[in-house]
């Protein structure tokens, strides 16, 4: 089912939008961040990207504008994502196309109270290997 979701998120992004959903993600969590900035390391554990995929992924998203990379000043050898103003706007107009292929592809199939159930299952699974 995973796989099949994130394969139907993944093809809407990418046709609406020029997006993956991995580069979504990226900039879903750089949006959410204060200042709209995260060191490069700790993005590459909230995407499950190693450094070297996450590296090319911000490459493009760079290239792409929307996205840019400063130094720390606090540590030489670490670096920042930052999210651009156009990196911004693509969120929010992906962030539609996202919500909307989650609900149908996903959260229509399920009713209000399915939804809770499952939302509570999830939250003790998270809190137990916490």
């Amino acid at each position: 089912m995973h796989a099949t979701l994130v394969k139907a998120l993944d093809a809407e992004l990418e046709s609406a939008h020029g997006l993956s959903l991995t580069s979504y993600e990226v900039l879903l969590f750089l949006g959410d961040a204060p200042e709209g900035r995260l060191r490069m390391h700790d993005l590459a554990s909230s995407v499950l990207l190693s450094r070297s995929g996450l590296t090319r992924l911000a490459d493009r998203l760079q290239r792409d504008g929307l996205i840019e990379r400063k130094a720390c000043a606090s540590d030489a050898r670490g670096s920042f994502a930052v999210i651009t103003p156009a990196g911004r706007e693509k969120l929010a107009v992906a962030r539609a196309t996202h919500l909307d292929g989650v609900r149908r592809h996903f959260l229509s199939h399920l009713s209000p109270e399915q939804q809770d159930a499952l939302g509570d299952t999830w939250a003790r699974i998270v809190s137990g290997s916490a």
